[in-house]
């Protein structure tokens, strides 16, 4: 029982700490090849494969300092408060049938999204504490955004918890079938499209907005806590992606045996978060009054409308 729990904290902390980084290392890649930036492809020789390196150990060189007139407790703690509640996500996902999972709550659909939903006490503790009215500017949009698109992620996650009955990760996988993916894939589109909101990825990105804010609520952080944020940032998309293969793309379940069905999950999850890096490339960030009316005139009508249909028919059989 120990040496099985051990196994298991061991798989998560390093899907924590490693897909992340994969994740980072493809959004350099990609962005060069789409840009035709140089930068990125010669570091360490072949294909650039030391960029990655190389800027950890910039971040980890760079001074660490904070301002005089910071809430210096707040200040410190912001980086960890970011990380933490993404960590205990990646806990909940399924990576395959069976035992792949770190824990199979019967709520675990619940847990994630209120898990998910943290994410804003970390930006307001970092735009606050900073004593800048730039990163107060960015945390207070941050702050506003995040609420905005947590109804619409939740009610996109109902739709799938109606239509499955139950509120179980790995037991919305077992339900999934083909006719799934087209019943619900308004909800997708929803869900998929609040989680970039949520975790403040372009074109959602208002609350760093660099060309308005500085760096936004990020302003005043350097060398490792603001490497710990950036982290933050991809580990959010990782876990947005998983999600959203989990709950509308079938999970584990694809073609050959079962067994391999955790490659399945990685390989869904990988070409999800390649969507996303290309839409940092391919769209240009949104004011905030069109970030907010593309929540409440947008998706908020087509995941209502989701939810009833799904009601309907699930009561209907």
């Amino acid at each position: 029982m120990l040496l099985e729990i051990a196994v298991k904290v061991a798989a998560v902390l390093a899907a924590f700490l490693v897909l992340p980084l994969v994740v980072g290392q493809t959004e350099h890649k990609l962005m060069a090849h789409m840009q035709g930036r140089l930068g990125p492809m010669h570091a360490g020789g072949f294909h650039g494969w030391a960029q990655l390196i190389a800027d950890g150990v910039k971040f980890a060189q760079k001074e660490d300092l904070v301002p005089d007139a910071a809430d210096k407790p707040v200040f410190k703690l912001a980086p960890a408060v970011a990380l933490l509640p993404y960590l205990l996500v990646v806990l909940f996902i399924p990576l395959g049938p069976g035992d792949l999972v770190g824990s199979a709550l019967d709520m675990g659909l619940f847990v994630v999204v209120a898990l998910v939903g943290v994410g804003v006490l970390a930006v307001l503790m970092a735009g606050w504490s900073s004593a800048n009215k730039y990163t107060l500017v960015g945390a207070l949009r941050g702050a506003a955004q995040l609420m905005a698109y947590e109804l619409p992620l939740v009610l996109a996650a109902a739709s799938v918890a109606v239509a499955a009955g139950t509120l179980s990760l790995p037991a919305i996988v077992e339900a999934w079938n083909l006719w799934w993916l087209l019943w619900q894939a308004p909800a997708a589109l929803v869900f998929f499209t609040a989680g970039l909101a949520e975790i403040r990825r372009p074109p959602f990105d208002a609350p760093v907005a660099d060309s308005e804010l500085v760096f936004g609520y990020l302003t005043e952080y350097a060398g490792l806590r603001f490497a710990l944020l950036l982290l933050a940032e991809y580990v959010g998309i990782v876990v947005v992606s998983a999600l959203t293969v989990v709950l509308f793309l079938g999970g584990w379940k694809g073609p050959g045996p079962e067994a391999l069905g955790w490659l399945w999950t990685l390989l869904k999850t990988g070409a999800l978060a390649a969507v996303v890096i290309w839409l940092r490339v391919a769209w240009p960030r949104l004011r905030v009054d069109q970030i907010q009316a593309l929540c409440w005139k947008g998706l908020v009508p087509i995941a209502l409308a989701q939810l009833v249909l799904t009601t309907a028919v699930a009561l209907a059989l």
